[in-house]
């Protein structure tokens, strides 16, 4: 019985062509120079706010950091946080939230 299965070396030579060939389709993205602009200066701030956000204390602290790491670590992801989106990033490790209302009346 004789099987259809690659050989480790084919299988090799195959996923290679095939990221050859998807190198040669990928279509490259140029940006005008104020997106390039706007780009930087939401990364200056965003490292920034990083630096200031060194020292807070809070709850809200290790999760508002953790989303500006992702921030600055998805930049070449197509989708984008919009302006308001990302001033409420930057804001966040600074902005103690509201604290939470309880029923207790004993």
């Amino acid at each position: 019985m004789a099987s259809n299965r690659l050989t480790p070396l084919q299988e090799s030579e195959a996923r290679r062509k095939a990221a050859e060939a998807a190198r040669k389709n990928k279509v490259v993205r140029e940006y005008s120079d104020e997106e390039k602009a706007a780009r930087k200066e939401r990364v200056a701030k965003a490292k920034d706010a990083l630096a200031r956000s060194v020292g807070t204390k809070g709850e809200q602290v290790p999760a508002a950091r953790a989303a500006l790491k992702s921030y600055l670590q998805r930049l070449n992801e197509p989708k984008q946080p919009d302006d308001a989106q990302f001033e409420a990033l930057l804001e966040a490790p600074f902005k103690v939230p509201a604290k939470k209302r309880t029923n207790d009346r004993f």
